[in-house]
């Protein structure tokens, strides 16, 4: 849940910078239990008031997931652009996915360091040059 929180309050809005695995896919996981939980009551009170609470609740999410999305794939060395793969139907989704559970690159890359901390030796280096 902790993972959760950290995009929807931290980084809302925030498409710089990398997201861990873990990071991406607990958001992923959390998101979905909420939504598929809001139908679930809809379904079962046979009343369209979740169904309203769903959509705003999508409409609250849609800006932290596609920006946990592009920090995820510039974890694994690639552009944000990428994720206009899922416009492409089957192999754009499957090739999508397999960027999204690809470990991230071990050092620094074109959008920061490592949010692991394996590998960040930019901080080591740094030492001594000021």
């Amino acid at each position: 849940m902790n993972w959760y929180l950290k995009v929807v309050k931290e980084h809302y809005a925030d498409f710089k910078g990398r997201a861990r695995r873990q990071e991406y896919w607990m958001f992923v996981l959390i998101n979905m239990i909420i939504s598929w939980s809001l139908s679930l009551f809809d379904y079962v009170l046979g009343t369209s008031f979740f169904a309203i609470i769903s959509g705003l609740y999508s409409l609250a999410v849609i800006i932290p997931g596609i920006a946990v999305s592009v920090r995820r794939l510039h974890d694994v060395g690639k552009s944000g652009w990428y994720l206009l793969l899922s416009l492409i139907p089957i192999i754009g989704w499957i090739w999508l996915l397999i960027l999204m559970v690809t470990d991230g690159e071990s050092g620094p890359n074109n959008w920061g360091d490592n949010p692991k901390g394996l590998g960040n030796d930019s901080a080591i280096d740094s030492i001594g040059k000021e």
